[in-house]
C-alpha cells in the first residue's frame, strides 16, 4: 500500500488509537542533564505533552498490547474451567489437577529458556508468531474424555505459549526505546493482557450458566487466539536477530538494544547514565553474561532467585477456584474468583504501571513489599478464610489480595530485567526471567497439589512462607544495590 499524506493517509489496521499509524522512529536526542526528552516536554506547559497519549504507545505497543489480550481472552478461558472439568466432570482428584498444572509449568521452563535463545538466532517476531499460532492446541483439551489426553493438549498449547512469551516481551523493549517508560509499557501490556483474562471468566461463567459443555466451551477459544496471533503479525520489532553485544563493542549503532540513551558503554547496550534519570546500578551499559545480563549488577541474581520462589507460590489460580467452589458448594462461585483475581491484576498493571517506581532501587523495594508480600498476605487470607470458617468474603478478598501482588510483579520484573539485559542477548535474559518463574510453579503447583489432599490450611500456608521467602531474598539485596547507585554519583 503506498503513503499518501493528509486525508489520504492510509489508517492501517488499528489507525483509530493514539499514536498509531506514524512508523517513522523519531530520533531522541540525549539531554546534557540526563534528562529524557520526554520528561522535560512534560515540564513544558506549552508543549500539550499532558493532552496527548504517552510517546511509548505506539502502533507496535498497540499491536503487541491487543494480541496478549486476544490470547488471554483464549486461553484463560481453558485454564478457568480446566480445573473443573478434570475434577468435576471427569472427577479425578485434586492432586491429578496439580500434576497436570505442573507438567504444564515445568515443561514450559523449558520451553521458555530455549525460546529465550532461539528468539535471539532466528528473530524474535518470527518465533513468537510461531508459538502464538500452536496455542489453540489447549482448546481441544476437552474434546477427549481421557484425562491424560486432555492433559497433553493442555500442556502443549501452554508449553508453545512459554516458547514465545520472552520474544514477545523483547518486542516490547524494542517498541520503547525509553528505559524509564517501560514500567508503563508493560503495565499496560499487563493490564490488557490479564483484562482478556477477565472477559474469559465472563464468557466461561455465562456459559456455566447456560450449561454449556465443556467441550465447546474450549473450542470456541479458537477464534480469539487467531485474532491475537493476526495481531501480533502487525507489530514490526524483532523482525531480525539482534547482533550481540561483543559485535556491537564501541560501534555506537542504534539498533534494538543501541538506542542512544546515553552512552553506549563497552557492551554497546545503548542503557547509559539517562537510562532512568539517574545513574544506578547496571546503569553503566557494560559487561554481560551469556545469560544476557548484567554482571556487575548485585540485583540480578536476586531477582532471578527472587522470581524462581515466587514461582513456588504462583500456584495455578485454578487451585482458588477449586477452594471458592467447595467453600461455597457451587461452581460458578469459583469462576468469579477467577474473574476477580483477573479483574484487579488487570486494574493494577495499567493504573499503576507508570507509578511502581523511577529507578532501580525502587523498583526492587516496591517489588518486594507490593509483590512478594502481598502475595504472602493474599495466601494467607485464603488459608483462613477456608480453614478457620471465616467465610467466603474473606477468602475472596485473598484471591483479590492475589490478583494485585501479580499485576505488581508481571509489571517490575520484566520491567527490571529490561535495563539488566544487553543488546544482542535480550532474549536470553527474558527466557531466564520465565524459565525461573515456571521452574518454581512447576514445583509450586506439585507441592500445592500433595499439600492440598493434607489440608487447605497447609496448602496456602505454604504458599504464604515461600512468598515472604522471596521478598526477603529482594529486600536483602537492596543495600548492595544503593551502595551501588550511591558509588555511581547523580
Amino acid at each position: 500500500m503506498g503513503r499518501r499524506g493528509g486525508a489520504g493517509r492510509p489508517w492501517g489496521w488499528m489507525a483509530g488509537y493514539p499514536c498509531v499509524g506514524n512508523d517513522r522512529a523519531m530520533p531522541i536526542e540525549p539531554l546534557p542533564s540526563g534528562r529524557s526528552n520526554r520528561l522535560e516536554s512534560a515540564e513544558d506547559p506549552s508543549s500539550g505533552a499532558s493532552r496527548r497519549a504517552p510517546s511509548w504507545r505506539n502502533r507496535d505497543v498497540w499491536a503487541i498490547s491487543t494480541s496478549a489480550c486476544f490470547a488471554d481472552i483464549g486461553y484463560q478461558s481453558v485454564l478457568a474451567g480446566f480445573p473443573l472439568y478434570l475434577v468435576f466432570t471427569l472427577h479425578q482428584p485434586v492432586w491429578l489437577f496439580g500434576i497436570a498444572s505442573a507438567i504444564s509449568y515445568g515443561g514450559g521452563a523449558i520451553f521458555s529458556w530455549i525460546g529465550g535463545r532461539l528468539g535471539d538466532r532466528i528473530g524474535h517476531r518470527r518465533l513468537a508468531l510461531a508459538g502464538n499460532a500452536v496455542i489453540p492446541l489447549l482448546s481441544f483439551s476437552a474434546v477427549s474424555t481421557s484425562p491424560a489426553v486432555a492433559i497433553g493438549l493442555l500442556s502443549g498449547g501452554w508449553w508453545a505459549r512459554n516458547l514465545r512469551s520472552p520474544s514477545r516481551r523483547v518486542m516490547l523493549t524494542e517498541a520503547v526505546p525509553l528505559e524509564e517508560d517501560r514500567s508503563a509499557a508493560f503495565g499496560f501490556l499487563h493490564g490488557l493482557d490479564v483484562g482478556g483474562g477477565m472477559l474469559a471468566a465472563l464468557y466461561v461463567l455465562a456459559a456455566l450458566g447456560e450449561h454449556l459443555a465443556f467441550r465447546w466451551i474450549f473450542l470456541a477459544t479458537v477464534l480469539p487466539l487467531a485474532i491475537s496471533t493476526i495481531a501480533l503479525s502487525h507489530a514490526r520489532t524483532g523482525g531480525r536477530p539482534l547482533r550481540s553485544s561483543s559485535s556491537a563493542q564501541g560501534t555506537g549503532n542504534t539498533g534494538p538494544g543501541n538506542t542512544g540513551l546515553g552512552s553506549t558503554g563497552s557492551g554497546g547496550t545503548g542503557l547509559g547514565s539517562t537510562a532512568l534519570g539517574s545513574t544506578g546500578p547496571g546503569e553503566t551499559g557494560s559487561g554481560g553474561t551469556e545469560t544476557g545480563i548484567s554482571s556487575r549488577l548485585p540485583g540480578a541474581p536476586a531477582l532471578l532467585a527472587a522470581t524462581a520462589l515466587y514461582g513456588f507460590t504462583s500456584y495455578s489460580v485454578g487451585y482458588p477456584v477449586l477452594t471458592l467452589a467447595e467453600q461455597s458448594h457451587h461452581a460458578p462461585v469459583g469462576v468469579i474468583a477467577f474473574l476477580v483475581f483477573q479483574g484487579v491484576s488487570a486494574l493494577t498493571g495499567y493504573t499503576l504501571g507508570s507509578r511502581l517506581g523511577a529507578t532501580l532501587y525502587e523498583r526492587f523495594r516496591n517489588l518486594a513489599l507490593l509483590g512478594y508480600m502481598a502475595a504472602a498476605f493474599g495466601a494467607a487470607l485464603l488459608a483462613a478464610g477456608y480453614a478457620a470458617g471465616l467465610g467466603v468474603g474473606v477468602s475472596m478478598l485473598g484471591v483479590a489480595v492475589l490478583g494485585f501482588a501479580l499485576g505488581v510483579v508481571e509489571t517490575l520484573e520484566p520491567s527490571i530485567m529490561s535495563v539488566l539485559q544487553t543488546g544482542g542477548t535480550a532474549g536470553r535474559g527474558f527466557g531466564a526471567l520465565s524459565a525461573s518463574r515456571s521452574f518454581g510453579v512447576f514445583a509450586g503447583n506439585l507441592a500445592m497439589g500433595l499439600l492440598y489432599g493434607l489440608g487447605v490450611a497447609w496448602a496456602y500456608g505454604y504458599a504464604a512462607a515461600v512468598a515472604l521467602g522471596a521478598a526477603a531474598i529482594v529486600l536483602g539485596a537492596l543495600p548492595s544495590i544503593y551502595r551501588s547507585r550511591t558509588a555511581a554519583g547523580p
